[in-house]
């Protein structure tokens, strides 16, 4: 069915004209992804530039109209997607003013803000939404969805209405450490209602797909389906979003970093040598777009043996600790590698949820209080004007 819908899709949207280019959309190159998926909700890719978004958005709203008139489609979601500022090399991230949390600027009328002055481009607005915080790593394997699920809900804890977006669309994990299961609701076809575990708002394209799919996409496709989940959630009102990033430091992660208005990111690793070597990567991708540093976190510290008692260092210990006090950073914490720990995350019952007074669960309530320091400490910096020649 896929297929064939897809093609009267495109077929609808060669009728279109498009007024910058004098071309049909399709014709034009206009659209750079579109897929349909056996439930008929079509996902549009509509490419534009960062200072042309709001020209296009007519266009885009003209495309997701015709798309909604083909038989079998059920829903729409047609997003614009801008990989770089015009003017710019693909290896050049835009830089923008230090302190600015929520994509507002704070310098004064006539300094020189905004995209000419290197802010971040088309960052989508997140009404509703206080602070998002990244949950990030250089590599796979160091636990870090496990952390950003304990830490929401530790943050939770404190009292703060939060929620989480699974950005890790090629392994979203989020819907398993939750034990939620099915499609989120659209009650008019257009917004999407978030799917709630534990008391947390949770979005995930885990949820829109079988566990066991995989997804083939190329990174605008995914930015775009991440500008969709920003931008058409119901996250409101919110005053912490945490988003577990994909592990890496590639074209979607930097994308990303680019293109979210984030307050800030924590950065996971483990004690030993090689993952600490990817941990910097990813603190030197986030220092790129001038992204504030909340602080690392050591998982897998150590482990105690169930039976005897005794601890063993398997990766190490305080490698993190030491890296975060020699670039100055603040270290928020060390987790030890627990199988229980493990085996409620596999079972949908996270430990923060389950045992919130637990040894185990303590690690991750002083990592949140470490958070929401450094959030405040960020907000306190003043802002800082870039003038350009």
């Amino acid at each position: 069915m896929s297929r064939t819908v897809r093609d009267q899709i495109l077929s609808r949207l060669a009728g279109i004209r498009d007024p910058e280019r004098g071309r049909d959309v399709v014709a034009s190159g206009r659209i750079s992804g579109l897929t349909v998926d056996e439930a008929g909700i079509a996902r549009i890719m509509v490419e534009t530039t960062p200072d042309r978004a709001a020209a296009t958005e007519p266009l885009r709203r003209e495309i997701e109209q015709a798309a909604a008139g083909v038989a079998g489609v059920t829903r729409v979601a047609a997003v614009l997607t801008a990989e770089r500022t015009p003017g710019r090399g693909p290896g050049q991230a835009p830089r923008r003013a230090a302190g600015h949390s929520h994509g507002h600027s704070h310098a004064p009328a006539g300094s020189a803000t905004g995209p000419a002055a290197g802010q971040r481009p088309s960052a989508p607005v997140v009404p509703g939404v206080t602070a998002i915080i990244a949950v990030a790593s250089g590599k796979g394997g160091v636990g870090k969805s496990t952390l950003a699920v304990n830490l929401a809900l530790a943050l939770q804890a404190r009292g703060l209405k939060t929620g989480i977006l699974d950005a890790d669309v090629y392994g979203p994990s989020i819907p398993r450490m939750l034990g939620l299961q099915g499609r989120p609701d659209s009650p008019d076809g257009k917004r999407i209602t978030p799917k709630i575990g534990w008391g947390l708002k949770a979005m995930s394209i885990g949820l829109m797909v079988e566990e066991d799919t995989p997804l083939i996409w190329r990174g605008p496709m995914v930015q775009g389906a991440l500008d969709q989940f920003l931008r058409e959630t119901d996250w409101a009102p919110l005053d912490v979003l945490v988003l577990d990033m994909p592990p890496g430091t590639g074209d979607v992660q930097l994308s990303i970093a680019q293109r979210v208005p984030l307050a800030g990111a924590v950065i996971v690793s483990t004690p030993q040598d090689i993952a600490l070597l990817d941990a910097r990567k990813g603190l030197a991708m986030f220092r790129k777009v001038e992204v504030p540093i909340l602080g690392l976190v050591e998982n897998m510290s150590w482990f105690t043996c169930p039976h005897c008692g005794g601890r063993s260092d398997i990766f190490g210990h305080g490698g993190a600790r030491d890296e975060a006090l020699k670039l100055g950073l603040p270290f928020l914490g060390a987790v030890p590698l627990d199988l229980d720990v493990r085996i409620m995350s596999d079972e949908g019952r996270p430990v923060v949820a389950v045992a919130p007074e637990s040894e185990a669960a303590a690690p991750y309530h002083t990592i949140a209080a470490g958070v929401v320091e450094s959030l405040g400490r960020v907000r306190r910096e003043p802002p800082r004007i870039i003038i350009e020649d």
